[in-house]
């Protein structure tokens, strides 16, 4: 039966017509597109296919050439051994281990590795996740050509880095906006999936867009109380049945037009599942400012409130009623500054509506410090709008920074919001905030030191100047080029005075 000259028709109802239509898609699947035209005797589905293959050919070989495999190796320890496969001698001689092939030979294969995409003379952004302790860093570009690299800046929250290596002649990939993506876009993907791209030459794939502002899977043995960390875990990423096997981390997911929509991340499947989701890191904003601020190997910041959000009952949702219930405000935040309370209902930031505590999380963390978050509350039945300038989020996890503020006299201080104890015990008792700065890092022996100031100190005043953020603190002492007072709060000596020094 020829299906493309009895067209089918069905009406409302009629089961045995459904049918006959499924059947028919099916054979058309089975037939394929070199049978149909054939029926057809047109050469038009031939020429839609040979377009789409060229535009895929075309956005790959614009692409690849931006798109680098990435190895890390990790640093041996004095003592530590590696087994290595004897081959038996066909002479009968003694046999030989065989040498260890160094990173830049060929042969080399890596356990740990991904992709990266070049972002600027000599830098290559990658994901966080494929960096790691006491490791060495190599990338092979396109013309095979392999490099050492070192970590130019790395940030956990966003599961972005940017590697620096001793290559200008690379070309930058192209960004895209992934605001503007849909379901069923086609997207292709480039990387290193199994380390068989490690000569440079990366592998391609293609599929769709399935879904957006997805959220990256709990990790496995991660305890619940320390928080999501990554901006991920609450719902940003774009997914994609393109296939993302290990070791696809960091290469690029592009549009038609050859532009970067976003960064994939290898995932491990969720358990009891044999294969995980492909997720890519949209390009969005916020990414861009990432980006910006890592290749300068400076601190990404990102904002803070300072409330416990709990979700709307769902008798409360049912009602219609959306946005989230503030639990609590935790004193001395900008929360708490600019007059939230318990039980007041945050129903949109900066316009954008809320439905759920992941979503304010995620819409207050996009924003840097010091921006001010328009919130729209409701409170005791009655619409208000209140402008909250944010703090500083306390970031978990190792950040690197090649290129921190400097110092005053020694030392460098931060929002006491965005102050992380290395000692858990004491992290989970800092539910208030003092208004001031705190002490991060102090250099033994500096002007600073000799004066007393240590780490998780809070200074208040300079002079006579109260000070709450870092920005003002700068902007005081720079008054000063003697000997200067600080004010401390809750101290047995609640005031230091910092000289020059030598």
């Amino acid at each position: 039966m020829n299906f493309a000259d009895k067209p089918i028709r069905c009406r409302s109802g009629n089961w045995s017509s459904m049918f006959r239509i499924q059947s028919a898609a099916i054979l058309l699947l089975c037939v394929g597109i070199p049978g149909i035209l054939r029926a057809q005797e047109s050469s038009s589905g031939i020429e839609a296919t040979a377009a789409i293959e060229k535009a895929l050919v075309d956005v790959i070989a614009r692409a690849e050439k931006s798109v680098v495999a990435s190895a890390r190796v990790r640093v041996e320890r004095a003592g530590e051994t590696f087994g290595f496969e004897t081959r038996p001698d066909p002479f009968g001689r003694r046999p030989i281990p065989a040498s260890k092939p160094e990173p830049t030979d060929p042969d080399f294969i890596p356990n740990e590795y991904g992709a990266g995409v070049v972002v600027g003379r000599g830098l290559i952004l990658t994901a966080y996740h494929v960096l790691g302790e006491e490791s060495l860093y190599y990338v092979t570009t396109h013309e095979r050509k392999v490099y050492q690299a070192w970590v130019k800046g790395a940030d956990p929250r966003s599961d972005l880095a940017v590697l620096g290596i001793e290559a200008a002649e690379l070309p930058p990939i192209r960004f895209g906006d992934a605001a503007g993506v849909k379901k069923g876009q086609i997207v292709v993907t480039l990387g290193n999936p199994h380390a068989i791209a490690r000569d440079g030459q990366v592998s391609a794939g293609w599929g769709i867009v399935s879904n957006l502002a997805r959220k990256v899977p709990p990790v496995p043995g991660e305890p619940a109380s320390t928080g999501k960390p990554t901006l991920h875990h609450f719902g940003t990423l774009i997914q994609t049945d393109a296939k993302l096997n290990l070791g696809a981390s960091g290469g690029p997911l592009l549009n038609l037009k050859g532009e970067m929509i976003g960064l994939s991340v290898a995932l491990a499947a969720t358990a009891g599942y044999e294969t995980a989701a492909g997720y890519a890191i949209p390009v969005d904003a916020t990414f861009r400012r990432v980006v910006e601020t890592l290749k300068l190997g400076r601190e990404v910041e990102y904002g803070f409130l300072g409330i416990q959000p709990g979700n709307l009952t769902q008798q409360e949702v049912l009602a219609g009623m959306h946005g989230i219930r503030v639990h609590r405000v935790l004193p001395g935040t900008p929360a708490d500054r600019y007059g939230l309370r318990e039980d007041d209902v945050v129903t949109a930031v900066n316009g954008r509506p809320i439905h759920e505590s992941d979503a304010l999380v995620l819409e207050v963390g996009r924003l840097p410090v010091e921006a001010v978050a328009r919130l729209s509350l409701l409170r005791n039945n009655r619409r208000r709008t209140v402008n909250v300038t944010l703090a500083k989020y306390p970031v978990r996890g190792k950040k690197i920074v090649t290129a921190p503020p400097p110092s005053w006299r020694g030392m460098r201080i931060d929002y006491p919001t965005a102050f992380v104890d290395p000692d858990p015990l004491a992290q989970a008792g800092m539910t208030m905030f003092g208004e001031g700065v705190i002490v991060v890092d102090v250099e033994k022996h500096s002007p600073a030191w000799e004066a007393g100031l240590r780490r998780g100190m809070l200074i208040t005043r300079v002079g006579r100047v109260n000070v709450r953020t870092p920005k003002e603190f700068r902007a005081a002492v720079a008054r000063h080029f003697g000997p200067v007072q600080l004010h401390m709060a809750d101290e047995e000596t609640p005031l230091r005075t910092v000289t020059p020094g030598s």
